[in-house]
């Protein structure tokens, strides 16, 4: 092996020969060297090549201030460390990334299902009789008290309760397997 300070200099002037001789010398020790930090023998020689790569496009720049081998190992131990971090920030995102793709299909099927139970609720409606479903809707949809219902439709506030009742009670069958669904859907949403 050349002298240390010949090695630094050649490849500081760009010299190919110098620069593959330790590319040769280190390229395989630095390999395994690396595998200390990362899972796999592809993300090693990746590392080690990247390191190799910059260490030719910097050539003019390089300051070596101690042996070729030391700077070599100490700059494939930053060079894991940083493939490493840049790893976990990629995972991170990748898995923030998918739960949000599961959540908006969450939310996509949420509206969906809400969207059926609505239209389900609907009909259920529409079969009421045409008095029993004024009623119905003036209550649950206008949000009129039962006094204000009986005025307005010149009944008396128990034929209102009545009604609702028997509006109610129809919804509770005909909805059974629905009820706390579309209870949350009527009551809380008001969508319609």
């Amino acid at each position: 092996m050349i002298d240390e300070r010949i090695l630094i200099e050649g490849i500081n002037k760009g010299d190919k020969l110098i620069f593959e001789e330790v590319y040769r010398e280190y390229y395989i020790p630095l390999c395994y060297y690396c595998l200390r930090y990362v899972e796999t023998l592809e993300d090693s020689e990746e590392i080690v090549q990247d390191l190799f790569v910059k260490i030719w496009e910097k050539r003019t720049e390089l300051e070596i201030n101690t042996s070729i081998k030391a700077y070599l190992y100490r700059s494939v131990q930053n060079y894991a460390l940083n493939y490493l971090n840049k790893k976990k920030t990629e995972d991170r995102y990748l898995m923030i990334h998918s739960r949000q793709i599961h959540d908006e299909f969450d939310i996509d099927r949420n509206e969906l299902v809400e969207e059926e139970l609505r239209l389900l609720l609907k009909h259920a409606i529409l079969k009421l009789p045409e008095k029993r479903r004024r009623i119905f809707e003036l209550s649950r949809f206008d949000g009129m008290k039962y006094s204000r219902i009986a005025e307005k439709l010149s009944i008396s506030v128990k034929t209102v309760e009545s009604q609702m009742t028997k509006a109610l009670k129809y919804l509770r069958i005909v909805l059974k397997d629905y009820t706390p669904i579309i209870g949350f859907i009527l009551f809380i949403s008001n969508k319609f």
